[in-house]
């Protein structure tokens, strides 16, 4: 047997740690394992070989197909040793070496007379070994072996012969399912561990047929669990029945949340934590249900154990997003633990406090956090900085103190994650609390004087851009923007040179000021900054309108940068100058359905393959060269294709909607998958019974479509103009199919007319919207003004949760979210949801979504407007009311 590791001496504290494995070379030890050839083996000798090799497979060293046999073999006559130590080493190597097929069978004999040895450790570690290493047909052989050692009077044998079941369920299940009647016997074991892991191995025999689990599980709530682990895992499994009953609703009974309330009152601190954290974690658990568990977590908090104090006051954190009320009453348990020595366990307290604690409360709480800061590492502070932020937003009226106490840690020493999330912080609260605004810009101020984030520096600029003119005293921040221009790096300073020009546009008293110190930056080093100065000297200095001055420097670019890039790489100098209008609004999206020819040549070396052209810029440029459709005007969207066959049939068919002010054209992109059929004369005949608003004018019909070679067959409809008519349409594919020699690949002379039932396709509103994303929602929402905002409130009915909701209106929109609104944090009962988008007829449109959770699961939504046309805003609220 190995030594165990003594603890150093406190005299050896700062002696070098020293490796027995250093330096330690794979053909030296393959050379030691010699050794194991000698007629007269020595244990301890060999169990140090073998402890070096597994030192070097686990360190990623690869050993060779000859090496592996080589010590394969001689590991197999180290099983005449009767050394226990031994023993259990050659049990691990044959492990770690996985044989192959033909070397198992030289060890199995071996193993299989351990098996039935009357040492238990040889029983059951062979058990383990030869489940690793054995395939199927040798499985089946040594059933009646396991089956035996299931059901064995030492737990040792049981626990191995269980753990291996569970390992060989993933790869031989029909053997292990087998096993069953053993495995419900093993549950009733009195050893913890065999009980353990038979109630594992027994739910995953039965975890697809739910009806079988809920047996198990009502069979074993009436008490006959003992093992305190085997009790965790059917607490687990309670809660996963709980979760997937049907019954599962707010006013009906949960069934099992008895057997959980019965837990917190077990002997065993693990169950009584497992218990309370499944209840907790129900859907929409409620302040009654939670009393009970909130109680025992409570308890937890003044435990001497510090393992027991993280695990409450974590799931107290998590209940304090969804329940904070409920929380409350453990205020002054988690007040004591803000000096505890772990360092989680405090911020946790800390974090769960300012979720659930009062006004009253803040300034007490700001004072104890000041000196726990110092102590924690970035990651908790960022943690705590999130929980202020929140806390500052619940109780606007504390802005002074809690910006204080940012602003002061601001000036702290900290990474980039740990200032940022700081930042954030700031800027959110001068957004959302008015009162807070010159505060907190003059601390962004004094900040980015001795800021060595280039990046947060141009963030707080451009913010200081917008935000900076709107003040009382735009001129006290000039100061610290233009000592930016003398004191940073080039693009710092070009963001500064940015930000003066705005305000030199919106405060008329400041712009001489602004035009002295933009001639100055003239002279920069950088081109960047010279050719910004001398841009906005210009467009400050300009005749033109007001309102065309502002719209240049605060406007938001209603393009994606992705598609502007595009556009310029593709531009040819000319006598025509680079159009703006001329590049795609509509976020990439998938390329037309096509498959890659095989053995297709690689672009050669000689560049880089030439950039491919946006989606749309394709799909208009294929239609307007159909005679049929180039009267219909510029194409406004077209969709991601829509598959209307199943995958792997005969014919795969999808389609590709594209929509023009007065016209809808259907493009069918289908591909023969049968080699010996050619398709002719292929059409797609559209019911538009069910779309009334529709009226079919043209067809392009496909001449041939031979074996996976795609081609297009269109079908074009008639709409009123500029209205999102909406529709469903049958499809059915006809065409002429002839036979295909496969000899020659030359298709007969005379065909049959055949019909092929396609899936329906809808038109729906979303295709009447461009996803177009803003740079700056906030500066878009209020440039557009309140004159076209309808605003109304909707009840979208109950939902698994808000997440659900949220992505069903922005699918049913079909705007583009902004933002990264459309995440929803997890347990949240509100949320604000930001989208934009053009509309048909190119009409901009902002939208915001406010949801709340109304009762147990029923949600509720304000929805505001606001677009360049208000019959738009209206359009908008109809499609949501009748979605």
């Amino acid at each position: 047997m190995a030594q165990p590791f003594l603890k150093k001496d406190d005299d050896h504290d700062d002696e070098v740690d020293y490796s027995p494995f250093l330096g330690i070379e794979k053909g030296a030890v393959l050379q030691e394992a010699r050794v194991f050839n000698d007629p007269q083996l020595d244990p301890r000798r060999c169990s140090q070989v073998i402890t070096k090799l597994l030192y070097l497979l686990n360190q990623g060293e690869t050993f060779t197909k000859v090496e592996a046999t080589e010590v394969f073999f001689a590991v197999t006559k180290l099983f005449q040793s009767r050394d226990l130590g031994l023993r259990r080493m050659v049990y691990v190597i044959i492990k770690e070496l996985s044989p192959s097929a033909d070397e198992v069978i030289i060890v199995t004999s071996s193993l299989m007379k351990d098996m039935t040895s009357k040492t238990d450790m040889y029983r059951a570690n062979a058990i383990r070994v030869l489940c690793q290493i054995t395939d199927g047909t040798l499985l089946t052989q040594i059933e009646r072996y396991l089956k035996q050692a299931i059901v064995d009077k030492n737990p040792v044998v049981a626990s191995a012969a269980l753990v291996s079941g569970i390992h060989l369920l993933q790869t031989n299940p029909e053997i292990v399912k087998r096993w069953s009647n053993e495995v419900q016997e093993a549950v009733q074991s009195r050893a913890a561990l065999v009980q353990f892991h038979a109630l594992a191995l027994l739910h995953q025999i039965r975890q697809n047929d739910r009806l079988a689990v809920n047996k198990l599980v009502s069979s074993l709530t009436r008490g006959s669990v003992r093992s305190p682990l085997a009790q965790c895992l059917l607490i687990r499994y309670t809660s996963q029945v709980i979760r997937e009953s049907a019954s599962n609703t707010q006013t009906g009974d949960r069934p099992f949340y008895d057997f959980l309330e019965g837990c917190l009152r077990h002997k065993a601190e693990m169950v009584i934590f497992e218990a309370a954290r499944a209840i907790t974690e129900l859907n929409g658990v409620t302040s009654r249900e939670l009393t009970s568990a909130i109680t025992v977590l409570q308890l937890f908090l003044s435990s001497t154990k510090p393992v027991l104090r993280f695990a409450a006051v974590r799931t107290l954190n998590k209940v304090a997003m969804t329940h904070p009320i409920a929380v409350t009453n453990c205020n002054i348990d988690m007040e004591s633990l803000i000096s505890d020595q772990n360092r989680s366990i405090a911020t946790l307290a800390i974090t769960t406090l300012l979720k659930t604690g009062n006004e009253s409360s803040v300034d007490r709480l700001m004072k104890q956090i000041t000196t726990f800061m110092s102590d924690i590492a970035d990651e908790f502070k960022i943690v705590v900085i999130e929980a202020i932020r929140s806390l500052c937003l619940k109780f606007p009226l504390k802005h002074r103190s809690l910006m204080s106490f940012l602003s002061n840690i601001l000036r702290e020493e900290g990474g980039f994650e740990y200032k940022k999330a700081i930042v954030d912080s700031i800027v959110i609260l001068i957004r959302d609390i008015p009162e807070a605004k010159e505060s907190g810009l003059l601390h962004l101020c004094e900040f980015i004087e001795d800021c060595e984030f280039t990046y947060l520096s141009t963030q707080i600029l451009h913010f200081l851009g917008i935000e900076g003119p709107k003040t009382s005293d735009p001129s006290k921040y000039i100061r610290y923007i233009y000592n930016r221009v003398h004191l940073e790096n080039a693009t710092v300073r070009a963001g500064a040179v940015s930000t003066l020009a705005k305000f030199g546009a919106m405060v008329d008293s400041l712009k001489p000021r602004i035009f002295v110190l933009l001639r100055r930056c003239l002279f920069d080093t950088d081109d960047e900054v010279r050719d910004r100065a001398t841009l906005y000297l210009n467009t400050l200095g300009a005749d033109g309108a007001v309102e065309d001055m502002k719209e240049f420097l605060f406007g938001s670019l209603d393009i994606p940068l992705v598609n502007f890039e595009r556009s310029l790489k593709n531009y040819e100098p000319s006598e025509e100058s680079f159009d703006i209008n001329s590049v795609p609004k509509e976020v990439k999206i998938q390329a037309l359905a096509e498959k890659k020819a095989p053995g297709k040549k690689p672009t050669g070396l000689g560049g880089p393959p030439p950039a491919p052209p946006s989606t749309i810029d394709a799909y208009e440029k294929l239609l307007s060269s159909i005679p049929e459709f180039a009267n219909f005007g510029k194409l406004f969207k077209s969709s991601a294709p829509v598959e209307l066959t199943e995958a792997e049939t005969e014919y795969a068919v999808n389609v590709v909607k594209h929509i023009f002010d007065g016209h809808v054209v259907f493009q069918y992109n289908c591909t023969n998958t049968i080699p010996e059929q050619l398709l002719e004369n292929v059409t797609v005949i559209v019911d538009a019974s069910e779309a009334e608003e529709f009226a079919e004018v043209a067809s392009k019909p496909l001449r041939s479509l031979p074996y996976d070679s795609p081609g297009q067959t269109f079908v074009a409809f008639e709409k009123p103009e500029g209205v999102p008519a909406v529709g469903k349409f049958s499809n059915m594919l006809r065409f002429i199919v002839k036979e295909v020699d496969p000899s020659t690949g030359e298709a007969e002379d005379d065909g049959v007319e055949d019909e092929y039932q396609l899936e329906e396709l809808e038109v729906v509103a979303a295709d009447y919207m461009l996803k177009v994303g803003v740079s700056n929602f906030r500066n878009a929402w209020e440039s557009m003004g309140p004159d076209c905002e309808r605003v109304d409130e909707y009840d979208l009915g109950p939902r698994e949760n808000l997440a659900e909701a949220v992505n069903a209106v922005i699918n049913l929109l079909g705007m583009q979210p902004c933002e990264g609104t459309e995440v929803v944090p997890s347990n949240s009962r509100s949320h604000t949801c930001l989208l934009s988008g053009v509309y048909i007829g190119n009409v901009k449109v902002l939208v915001r979504l406010q949801f709340g959770i109304d009762g147990p699961k029923d949600v509720a939504m304000k929805l505001a407007v606001r677009s360049e046309d208000e019959a738009v805003s209206d359009a908008i609220h109809e499609i949501v009311a009748s979605g």
